[in-house]
């Protein structure tokens, strides 16, 4: 029997693999959500356009697609242990690039080099969890994994409500040049304080032992053997190596018996967990998850909320996820994960529907001014725009503002979707109502891609040659009723309902789902791959959101959400297998023999 002393240090132990998985968390979370508070500020004063403000916020999910290609491939070579002090260190450097840029080259790389930080953790701390706890402690570790991530983006969000009330304050007592320069130094000190959690992520994850899996893949048995006593039972550990020898020479043995070379990576044992976690990451990153983060405060603004109340929008937004992430983590080892994820994406669903129905029902009035928008253009073909109150009454028919339509002065907002030569773009939602904002400009420098790379990203069928000779054409120019607080407040409610059907769920088990179906050989580029998938929708929604949402509203990209969890809920239902309580062995076995 293990003494009092060998038990109270392997719970020590074992609470400080839930503190490093926390942390993990914690920086993946600050890495999502410290744009949200930002991104206001960020509009205002960097005069970039809305395609480039979505490329800044798509940039952390392009890096995250970049890191998670190499981190399979990078956990098996170097290590759990040491991937995990990588990632720490490169999102530190991250905030010193983003928070002392100019332009949007720096701010692209600061933002790339935090999603490269992201991804790693994003692999390696549930493929670290997964291999050192017990089964019946997975659920708890991979929980607090996702509770403490909610944890960071709440400490976002409030960063973000701070720098807000300072910014408030200000406004009307100064110069609107000096509320740019207190708005464009708000921005950057929301990412300087944001770097916290990457030093205690580093120097936490000194502390921990490597994963005895992977020391047992590398022959280095008594090592192996060694890291499973830090965190179990003298009987638990050698049991666990017992299977994990059985499992290996069993694997060996079928492999030899069948075709006398290596297990072939295209056996249904391996294929079809593979596959499924694949399409279930996809479908978890398209229900817009990140998109409704990272444009959170934008959506409530446009909702009918002021900036002040938007932000606190966020901030109650990130308190519900925070708050249902801790019940999901109670009832994800009790309920188990299934019933978890039909539940959660069923709420989302209805979510989704809710919040589009409200966009839909003020979008509709939208009213297009693009033809007296396109005479404004110059002979340079640039354009430079300030919508306010006397812009507005100059640019709408007089039947839009008769009574009863809903178009008042002081709150209505304008978006221009424009193109040079068939590379489309669309301006940030300018607002009647705000005093002090800088003229959106639209020029040709900004608006064309930099070279024939991004061109053909996007658009390949465009000349980019001909396009930087082309004339400015205004496709559309959309004037339409920003609404009233209750709206804005309704539509509060709908992203709380998604958020926290969301965190109770799909929140807190898609990563032990990850880590969970993959077979050890597998796992870690398996994960790789699945969340390689996982990335590129994910960096794929944000770029779209803005000119998507200038285009077509708000309520269609909400119902494209919708359609995506519709899916997501047709597969947890009919193809998931429940893994409560199984070891990754007994996980591995029923794939083998379904």
């Amino acid at each position: 029997m293990p003494s009092s002393a060998d038990l109270s240090q392997t719970n020590t132990y074992n609470r400080l693999l839930l503190l490093v998985a926390g942390l993990g968390g914690l920086l993946y979370g600050v890495d999502v959500g410290i744009i949200g508070g930002a991104l206001p500020y960020l509009e205002a004063t960097s005069g970039l356009n809305a395609g480039q403000l979505s490329i800044i916020v798509a940039a952390v999910l392009l890096g995250s697609v970049i890191s998670t290609l190499f981190a399979g491939l990078l956990a098996d070579w170097l290590g759990r242990k040491p991937l995990m002090l990588i990632s720490g260190a490169i999102f530190v450097l991250s905030i010193p690039v983003i928070a002392l840029s100019h332009g949007f080259g720096p701010l692209f790389l600061g933002r790339l080099l935090q999603g490269v930080s992201g991804g790693l953790v994003g692999i390696v701390v549930p493929l670290y969890l997964a291999e050192c706890l017990s089964a019946q402690d997975r659920g708890k570790g991979t929980g607090a994994f996702q509770w403490l991530l909610t944890l960071g983006i709440l400490c976002a969000a409030l960063i973000g409500i701070y720098y807000s009330y300072r910014v408030a304050g200000m406004t009307g007592s100064i110069s609107p040049t000096a509320l740019l320069a207190v708005k464009d130094q708000a921005w950057r000190r929301i990412f300087w304080v944001s770097m916290p959690p990457g030093i205690l992520f580093i120097g936490g994850a000194l502390f921990v032992a490597e994963s005895p899996r992977w020391l047992f893949r590398r022959g280095r048995k008594e090592l192996a053997l060694s890291a499973l006593l830090r965190s179990r039972s003298p009987e638990q550990a050698a049991l666990e190596l017992r299977e994990m020898e059985q499992t290996s020479l069993s694997a060996e043995n079928k492999s030899f018996a069948k075709s006398g070379i290596k297990d072939s990576l295209l056996r249904r044992k391996y294929v079809l967990p593979f596959l499924l976690a694949c399409v279930i990451l996809f479908c978890n990153t398209a229900t817009g998850i990140n998109s409704v983060i990272g444009y959170n405060t934008d959506i409530l603004l446009q909702g009918g909320l002021s900036d002040l109340y938007a932000h606190w929008g966020y901030v109650l937004f990130t308190c519900v996820q925070f708050l249902m992430t801790i019940v999901g983590m109670t009832l994800v080892d009790r309920k188990g994960r299934k019933f978890l994820f039909i539940l959660g994406t069923s709420g989302i669903i209805v979510s989704m529907i809710f919040v589009g129905v409200l966009f839909l029902r003020t979008e509709k009035n939208r009213v297009d001014v693009g033809s007296a928008i396109q005479s404004m253009v110059g002979s340079d073909q640039n354009l430079s725009l300030h919508f306010d109150q006397a812009e507005a009454q100059h640019l709408l028919p007089p039947s839009a503002l008769a009574g009863g339509t809903g178009f008042q002065l002081d709150r209505l907002n304008m978006t221009v979707i424009y193109s040079y030569g068939g590379f489309t773009s669309a301006t940030r939602a300018m607002r009647s109502g705000d005093a002090g904002e800088a003229p959106v400009a639209i020029d040709r420098q900004s608006s064309l891609p930099s070279g024939t790379v991004e061109a053909f990203f996007r658009n390949p069928f465009v000349d980019l040659s001909a396009a930087r000779t082309a004339p400015l054409t205004i496709e559309h120019a959309y004037i339409g009723p920003v609404p009233d607080a209750v709206h804005g407040w309704l539509v509060a409610l709908g992203l709380y309902g998604f958020i926290a059907f969301y965190a109770l769920g799909p929140g807190v088990c898609v990563w032990l789902a990850l880590s969970e179906l993959m077979p050890t050989r597998i796992r870690s580029n398996g994960m790789s791959i699945a969340l390689v998938i996982n990335q590129m929708v994910s960096t794929t929604l944000a770029a779209i959101f803005l000119p998507v949402v200038g285009k077509y509203g708000y309520s269609a990209m909400f119902f494209l959400f919708c359609g995506f969890t519709v899916i997501y809920l047709l597969t947890v239902t009919f193809f998931l297998p429940e893994t409560k309580g199984k070891t990754l062995e007994d996980i591995e076995a029923h794939f083998e023999a379904a």
